[in-house]
């Protein structure tokens, strides 16, 4: 595989760039409520170094009666904010799953106008499988 930071990186490229200073590491699990997961649980028990929790069901438009609907991007660009992404940023995401609601939180990048975020291939369990390390701790938020 080639590692390609707008579209799909590997674990090993993720290890070797985890530490740059403009790198933003999110966290997108979404589970179905037959799956009786709880993403923000799983993430607060463990999850990749500084990573962010990005929360599909609060980053979307909330006045639509439908779930997950695209948010504004004033909304979408605040919550960013909040989480220490910005412009130069680049963005790496990935899920519990492997690969499922990461492609979500990258199709929304894309849809708003956000070209550097890249998709963790095998998500979180590749990570875990490889013996990577592993926090549950608060993300230090940085500019």
């Amino acid at each position: 595989m080639r590692d390609d930071p707008k579209t799909l990186v590997s674990t090993e490229w993720l290890a070797a760039h985890l530490k740059d200073p403009d790198l933003r590491v999110l966290d997108g699990s979404w589970y179905l409520p037959q799956e009786e997961r709880d993403a923000k649980a799983e993430y607060d028990a463990g999850h990749i170094p500084n990573a962010r929790f990005f929360d599909i069901d609060d980053i979307s438009d909330h006045r639509s009666e439908l779930p997950h609907m695209v948010p504004p991007v004033e909304k979408f660009m605040s919550r960013l904010r909040s989480m220490g992404v910005g412009d130069g940023h680049q963005v790496v995401v990935y899920d519990g799953a492997g690969l499922k609601s990461a492609a979500r939180v990258w199709w929304l990048f894309r849809l708003m106008g956000q070209s550097n975020i890249a998709v963790l291939d095998g998500g979180l369990p590749k990570w875990l499988a490889e013996g990577r390390e592993t926090e549950d701790l608060p993300p230090v938020i940085r500019d």
